[in-house]
């Protein structure tokens, strides 16, 4: 046991071994997969299946370990040092997108559309790569390549996939509420509520999908736009999915009694990434949708 004033020292584990061996069958599997190898799909499942048991092993030590006061004041700091970490690279990481959606909208299809740089004597960009082009967005390339598409309107699916993630952040801060306040019944119907909307948006997310290929000829061949709207709005229903299993482990915890209002960081670290995603989603709807 860790006293208050001591550092924590972690014990001998192998579940980073066997994460770092499950990621590798996994990257090695999908590459022999695009290369048409049929051993590729097998040591793609074996190394997910091996990933998904080093987590169900590897959490449930760290919950008994937390459960049972192992843990002192320094390690919830690194705790809570490396999710705020974490976040701040996932902030990074769809700030790149973001980064894209705005320097093809902004930058690229004006300078190609409205004269560029001159490339010559009296030419500009323009002239020379497709002098047909016409700055306009949405746009499926020069030429139309992309084929014809509708684009994704603001005011149907998605508005309603908004409401859903807007309430379900106020769910998850009432559970918060119920656990300081030792109301564990509240606590449990908050993250039931939580994880219910979550699930739902990705429901909704891929009716949206299914309408845009099928019924709107919307898909990733859609020039520009079909690519920074399904790299944007798929990764970020990517996360919804992951924040949704990691409530729901919450969750399960939960009706088995864990977490006080002195102990629960496993319940602040999957809100503050809940949260996150929400905020995320807003910046989405506007730049991606009614932009």
């Amino acid at each position: 046991m860790s006293t208050h004033g001591a550092y924590y020292i972690p014990h001998k584990a192998v579940w980073p071994v066997l994460a770092t061996a499950g990621l590798m069958l996994m990257l090695a599997g999908f590459a022999n997969h695009l290369n048409g190898s049929g051993i590729g799909s097998g040591m793609m499942l074996t190394g997910f299946v091996t990933f998904l048991v080093m987590l169900g092993f590897w959490f449930a030590l760290q919950s008994t370990e937390s459960e049972s006061g192992m843990y002192n004041h320094g390690v919830g700091i690194s705790y809570r040092m490396g999710m705020m970490w974490f976040i701040f690279s996932e902030v990074m990481f769809f700030a790149v997108f973001f980064g894209a959606l705005w320097y093809a909208r902004n930058i690229s299809i004006p300078h190609l559309g409205e004269g560029g740089m001159p490339s010559g004597p009296g030419r500009s960009t323009h002239d020379v790569l497709w002098p047909a082009f016409q700055a306009v967005w949405p746009t499926n390339g020069p030429g139309n390549v992309g084929g014809e598409f509708e684009p994704m309107g603001a005011f149907g699916l998605p508005f309603i996939n908004t409401l859903l993630l807007l309430s379900s952040g106020v769910t998850c801060t009432w559970a918060h509420h119920g656990l300081l306040a030792k109301n564990r019944d509240q606590l449990i119907k908050g993250l039931l509520a939580t994880v219910g909307l979550g699930f739902l948006f990705v429901a909704f997310q891929a009716t949206e999908y299914y309408e845009a290929y099928h019924e709107m000829g919307l898909t990733l061949g859609s020039g520009i736009y079909g690519s920074t709207f399904f790299m944007l709005t798929g990764f970020h229903g990517f996360h919804v999915c992951v924040g949704a299993i990691i409530l729901s482990v919450v969750l399960f915890r939960s009706w088995k009694g864990h977490f006080s209002p002195e102990n629960h960081f496993a319940f602040e670290a999957a809100a503050w990434y809940w949260h996150f995603v929400d905020v995320v989603w807003l910046g989405l709807f506007i730049f991606v949708y009614i932009m």
